[in-house]
Parts: structure tokens; C-alpha cells; sequence
């Protein structure tokens, strides 16, 4: 074999790769358990009901969402994100329900801080769960979405949640002033150290199916939600949305979804000093399991991946279905 004949490059920069320690002692990026926040279901009635459209996920009841919350805490999650599958019989055209003290949310929230108190409970704001028409918020006779008569509704549909023990308010429903008047309620009602963690910037999505299904609403929507979510076309937009909610007092804001919106969370993160989680939504957890499921690809590693993307974006943290596989695997056992 003829000797190599030109000048040795000086610069190799495969030597800090050649080795598994190497390559940890000088990663750019870091994903670990505290990362992440765990979406849970919750269930009326006395059993779990696995959601076909999302494998390995089910709808939690009340007599065990306690135990998923210790496992989590037991994880390292700090977080756990309740979100309720409201029976039909209580819900109404004007989602009265949200602001019942005893429903599914209230009643978890109670359950998991008399269990595991040192886990923090993160509760959505919105009224699709609750609503017989599965909008966001209240509609006219005409089925527009109104934006002010909603806010009347969120703000104590947050209070009751905080009055629950709920630790982060976040605001889902994407309703233009509702941060502000949020955290003008929660303050009033004495709970100034209550978080508001705001669905800063929520697009009108395709992959939200899932989670429609699992929350019940998915049947009952009438029309769509692009009034008020954000058109998947605009990305300016999206940095005058976060920069409303952190003048009304948002404490951090999520992005949603995630994978297809990487240069929503960058832009974010060169723009604002606030902490950003991005949400891996229902349709993408879908389509990792589904690729999996055909052979196409590693779970385990695919899902590593992607939640290294959001962190490498600029997300301080990941709101994700894979939550309690993640972190077994990043804690070193087995998912």
C-alpha cells in the first residue's frame, strides 16, 4: 500500500468521537429525567383504558393516578400534566364542568399531593375537555369562538385548580389577554407563587388526533380551530405571541408541537430569556410507535433522539409521552 503522500491534517475531528467517554465529556447538549414533563390521562370510573391511537398510553383512573405519580417522582420527572377524558353526560356547551371543585382534574390534583407531594402538578386550561363541542372556549349562535367571554371562564377555571394544589397553571386555549387576566385571579386569590407555564406559541395542527381521542373530544369537534391557533405558515407571528404573554406574566412558555416547529423553539430561544419547553405531541409519539411497531426503526433510540432535538433547539425542557421511558433509559435501565 503506498505511503500516505500529503501533510497529515492537525485538526481530527473524529479523535473526540472515537470513544463512548469522549464523546460524553464534550456533548454540546444534555438530556436527563429533570427534562422532561410526563401528559397523563385521567379517567372517571375504577379501571385504565389504554387509548388505541397511542400505544403503551392509557387513561388513568383516580384510584391509581397516585401510583403514576410516584413512579414519575421515583424517576426523577419533576413534573406530571394532567388532562382529564370528561364523561359526555358532563359536558355542556358552556364547559361548566372545568370549574366544578370535585371533577377529574381536582380530584388528581388532590390525590397525587396527599401521595407524592414533592412532585410538581402542571394542569392545562382550556375548555375542550369540557366543552359538548369540543372548542377551545365559548361559542356564539353563529360557532365563533369567543375570545373575552372565554377569559371570564378561564380565569376561574384557574383558580379552581390552584385552590386543588395545582402548582402550574398553563394556558392552552390560546384566547389573545388571557396570561394577564390569569395571573391578575390567581394573585387575587392568594396564590401569587402558582407558576403560569403558556402555550406560547399552539398551531392549528394535524397532530393533534391522538390527544383528541384520548381526551374524548376528537368526535365531538364542530368546525376547526384556526381562529384563534396559530397558522402553521407564520413563524413572526410566533415571537409577537410569546412576547404578549411574557408582558402579561407568563413564567415560561411551551411550544406545540415540537419536531415540526425545531425553528419556532430556536427563534424563541435567541429571542427571549424565559424558559421554553417544547410539547411532542400525541401525532408524533404516534408516528415513533407506528415506525417502530413496522420495523422501520429503534424505538428507543429514535425517541432519544428527538427528545435531544428540542434541547439542542433551545427547549429547556420537553413536555413528552415518552416520559417514563425516557428516563428509565437515561437513569440506565431498562424502558
Amino acid at each position: 500500500m503506498a505511503a500516505f503522500s500529503g501533510r497529515f491534517p492537525a485538526t481530527r475531528l473524529r479523535r473526540t468521537r472515537a470513544t463512548q467517554w469522549s464523546r460524553r465529556l464534550v456533548a454540546e447538549t444534555r438530556l436527563g429525567p429533570n427534562d422532561l414533563i410526563w401528559p397523563v390521562f385521567i379517567t372517571a370510573g375504577d379501571a385504565d383504558q389504554p387509548i388505541e391511537s397511542m400505544p403503551d398510553v392509557s387513561r388513568f383512573c383516580l384510584a391509581s393516578i397516585a401510583d403514576q405519580a410516584r413512579m414519575a417522582a421515583d424517576l426523577g420527572i419533576p413534573v406530571i400534566a394532567l388532562f382529564p377524558n370528561t364523561p359526555t353526560a358532563l359536558r355542556s356547551d358552556d364547559g361548566g364542568e372545568a370549574l366544578n371543585p370535585k371533577n377529574l382534574v381536582c380530584q388528581a390534583i388532590r390525590s397525587i399531593k396527599k401521595a407524592v407531594p414533592e412532585i410538581g402538578i402542571m394542569a392545562d386550561v382550556a375548555l375542550d375537555p369540557y366543552t359538548s363541542h369540543g372548542q377551545d372556549g365559548l361559542v356564539d349562535r353563529h360557532g365563533t369562538v369567543m375570545n373575552d367571554a372565554t377569559i371570564d371562564v378561564l380565569i376561574r377555571q384557574a383558580v379552581v385548580q390552584a385552590n386543588a394544589g395545582c402548582d402550574i397553571i398553563a394556558p392552552s386555549d390560546m384566547m389573545d389577554g388571557r396570561v394577564e387576566a390569569i395571573r391578575a385571579a390567581l394573585d387575587q386569590a392568594g396564590h401569587q407563587s402558582v407558576q403560569i407555564m403558556a402555550y406560547g406559541a399552539k398551531y392549528a395542527s394535524a397532530y393533534y388526533g391522538p390527544f383528541r381521542d384520548a381526551v374524548g373530544s376528537g368526535g365531538l369537534l364542530k368546525g376547526d380551530k384556526k381562529t384563534y391557533q396559530m397558522d402553521p405558515a407564520n413563524s413572526d407571528e410566533a415571537l409577537r405571541e410569546v412576547a404578549l404573554d411574557i408582558a402579561e406574566g407568563a413564567d415560561s412558555v411551551i411550544i406545540k408541537p415540537g419536531m415540526p416547529y425545531l425553528d419556532i423553539i430556536s427563534r424563541v430561544r435567541q429571542s427571549f430569556n424565559i424558559p421554553i419547553f417544547a410539547y411532542q405531541v400525541s401525532g408524533e409519539y404516534a408516528m415513533l410507535q407506528a415506525a417502530a411497531r413496522a420495523g422501520a426503526l429503534d424505538l428507543d433510540a429514535a425517541m432519544l433522539e428527538a427528545l435531544l432535538a428540542f434541547r439542542r433547539a433551545g427547549a429547556d425542557g420537553i413536555i413528552s409521552y415518552f416520559a417514563p421511558r425516557a428516563a428509565r433509559l437515561l437513569n440506565g435501565s431498562s424502558a
